[in-house]
């Protein structure tokens, strides 16, 4: 299946090819990649947009980009290629880690990331990622508007949203009562129940689960955002997953192998996306997922470009290409998440029945929703600098997650 025509790419010699980048040449055309491993500058945010440079060089997770090799049916890389003139080459890695290790690499230039929020904040906290100008991205003012503040940080946006998802209570309606509490998966008493059939993912993120449960049971701890907790919150968080650790069959990395866990009859109980409710359903597995008491998280991954980019025209191309509805309808097809632009619901792209279990356009159901950010020392809103440090970090959340769940 081929992206249908109808995305025009604002770029020709009636705009001025200028970029306003710190390093002299940073902006013209080279082979990029790994390869390429002269110092560079960091580029500032964009004010005007010039002609392609004929190569585009992106770092995803598996799935994010499709070009036909999974499928030849799936595949919004060729046309791009050939209506911009610039050359997809992409680095797939395994892991938000291995991704966030390579951003890091001043010898590698990357020219965009598909950032998860494991991986987002902290690029634009070490200064791995330049601000985008929005102005510069055809389309931007109709992505989801909830999503377009995920990454404003002191007025300046460093992602242009492309898919984003929520983390539901999915239960085996033949063995589990509706539950209507994070109690059911976090409350050691409850948890006994399903013993051995409970499934978790595999994420440090997923404390903030835990944080919500704790938010209304432990009211003095006075959690406020699942996802920036003082050492004191956290270890509370640690403490719970510890004592549900006997009790979980699977912590999943791939969204298959929850969905292999509950059809296999493995699992009852446990985290999982409308990705996995909505396979399962279609397979007659009789689950549900539902939204507890104390409401649930999300998540958003984002495009971002690079600090060290070396083809930004190309960039800013894919960013208009990636937040078109055509694309976005692709995406959301064939990943099983929702897409950043409610257009991609509109006339025959995606079937109603897939929006509405996604929510797609749905403004209250957004509003409900704890998105995730990178836990950072600096608490409190994320979209402007804290003044206060006392949380916790990336690292900190990772070994509670470690030691609570592994060891």
């Amino acid at each position: 299946m081929r992206v249908k025509a109808t995305m025009r790419v604002k770029v020709g010699a009636a705009v001025v090819a200028a970029l306003a980048l710190t390093a002299a040449g940073l902006g013209a055309s080279g082979s990029g990649g790994d390869d390429d491993k002269e110092p560079v500058g960091v580029a500032q945010v964009a004010s005007t947009l010039g002609p392609g440079e004929g190569m585009l060089n992106l770092l995803t997770l598996p799935g994010a980009i499709e070009s036909g090799s999974t499928d030849p049916r799936v595949d919004w890389v060729t046309p791009f290629q050939e209506r911009t003139g610039c050359k997809v080459g992409l680095k797939v890695v395994k892991t938000p880690e291995e991704m966030a290790d390579l951003m890091r690499d001043g010898d590698r230039r990357y020219d965009g990331v598909a950032a998860p929020p494991e991986v987002a904040g902290r690029l634009v906290a070490e200064n791995q990622v330049a601000p985008v100008n929005t102005d510069l991205v055809d389309g931007y003012k109709k992505l989801e508007p909830e999503l377009r503040g995920q990454l404003k940080r002191n007025g300046k946006h460093y992602g242009i949203p492309y898919v984003w998802g929520v983390n539901l209570l999915m239960y085996d309606t033949r063995a589990v009562p509706p539950p209507g509490s994070w109690a059911a998966l976090f409350d050691p008493g409850q948890a006994r129940r399903y013993s051995g059939k409970l499934v978790m993912r595999d994420s440090p993120l997923a404390i903030a689960e835990a944080a919500l449960y704790l938010k209304a049971k432990e009211r003095k701890l006075k959690i406020r955002d699942p996802y920036s907790l003082t050492p004191k919150q956290l270890a509370a968080a640690g403490r719970v997953l510890a004592a549900q650790r006997p009790h979980v069959e699977q912590y999943w990395e791939r969204p298959a192998d929850a969905v292999s866990a509950f059809a296999g009859g493995r699992a009852v109980l446990g985290q999982a996306w409308p990705y996995q409710v909505d396979v399962l359903n279609r397979a007659s597995r009789p689950v549900q997922g539902v939204i507890p008491s104390e409401g649930v998280t999300g998540w958003m991954d984002a495009w971002m470009i690079g600090a060290r980019v070396q083809h930004p025209n190309c960039m800013y191309q894919w960013l208009q290409w990636t937040a078109s509805p055509d694309v976005q309808q692709q995406v959301a097809e064939w990943t099983g998440v929702a897409p950043a632009n409610p257009q991609a619901c509109s006339g025959d792209r995606l079937k109603p029945g897939f929006c509405a279990a996604y929510h797609v356009g749905d403004r209250d159901y957004l509003d409900d929703i704890s998105f995730a950010h990178a836990p950072s020392k600096a608490c409190g809103d994320t979209s402007e600098k804290s003044e206060k440090n006392d949380c916790t970090d990336y690292a900190a959340w990772t070994k509670t997650w470690i030691e609570s769940t592994k060891l």
